[in-house]
């Protein structure tokens, strides 16, 4: 039995999804993802001009005749959610936390899967695999999904970015639109993604509060590392050293996406402030275009 401010905060979060999703994909949710491949329909004779790839040796042999195998694009896609739920992401410094903002994102393209009849599975992680939920239909399947992110109790603090990869790379055989949200605080994951990348549509979703891109403008404050523990002292007054945290915060993301364009992975960037309609929904419908041609 849920708790009522459980069933509370998931009820807001599917009714606040439900209206993104109509305004994020309206009815053009397959063509922002990339087509899962082809599968198999029939057997014909083979007509001249037809690809000599798609032979069916032993139909041909048995018959007498060529016989050549017909693919259908595959109706139905799997969306698997890989989301970060390491300590880091219960930091949020104005309207939620990064965890919650997860939370969200995760709805609304699990929402626009079960819409178009998809399946949805989800891999939670820390330094460990906290939880796996194979891939399902159905709205009840979508809410528990939600549910997980929001209330399940990790084990672990800290973060481990590429055992999560490998691991999905093994148990997900199917290609899958692959939505990967974190904050990406983590090192040698470059390999584990190139590798997913080859078998999956890979869309790295980076989750950040505002005050990890600029430091507010306070006096001396000690600040925890969430992860470990560890306790720092700064001083918040000095403008070289916000400058220079500033800086370094850019130059760290800038270098994440340069990476992923690399791989030609479409990404985005949202923040904890609430607002991840809009940049959700110009994200897409670039997306689109570009898929287009």
């Amino acid at each position: 039995m849920l708790d009522r401010s459980v069933y509370k905060k998931i009820r807001q979060i599917e009714v606040r999804s439900r209206k993104a999703v109509n305004q994020l994909f309206a009815g053009q949710y397959r063509s922002v993802f990339k087509g899962q491949g082809l599968e198999f329909h029939e057997v014909r004779e083979y007509i001249p001009g037809d690809d000599i790839r798609f032979i069916d040796w032993n139909v041909s042999a048995r018959l007498g005749h060529p016989y050549v195998k017909k693919f259908i694009e595959e109706r139905q896609q799997t969306l698997m959610l890989v989301v970060d739920i390491s300590a880091s992401q219960d930091f949020g410094s104005v309207k939620q936390s990064k965890n919650e903002t997860a939370a969200e994102i995760a709805a609304v393209l699990a929402f626009s899967a079960i819409k178009n009849n998809d399946l949805v599975g989800l891999l939670m992680f820390s330094d460990k695999i906290e939880k796996y939920i194979p891939p399902k239909k159905g709205k009840r399947h979508v809410l528990r999904v939600i549910r997980e992110i929001l209330f399940f109790k990790r084990e672990s603090k800290k973060t481990n970015l590429p055992q999560a990869l490998r691991y999905l790379n093994r148990v997900c055989k199917k290609n899958a639109v692959t939505v990967i949200i974190s904050d990406f605080f983590d090192i040698d994951f470059e390999k584990p993604i190139r590798v997913l990348s080859k078998h999956h549509d890979v869309i790295p979703i980076i989750i950040k509060d505002r005050f990890e891109k600029e430091l507010p403008k306070l006096s001396l404050v000690d600040l925890e590392d969430p992860e470990t523990g560890n306790i720092y002292r700064i001083d918040l007054s000095d403008a070289v050293i916000t400058e220079k945290y500033k800086n370094h915060s850019q130059n760290e993301t800038n270098k994440l996406k340069t990476f992923f364009r690399s791989l030609s992975l479409d990404n985005l960037e949202l923040t904890t402030d609430g607002n991840y309609a809009l940049p959700l929904t110009k994200f897409f419908k670039a997306r689109e275009r570009r898929l287009k041609h």
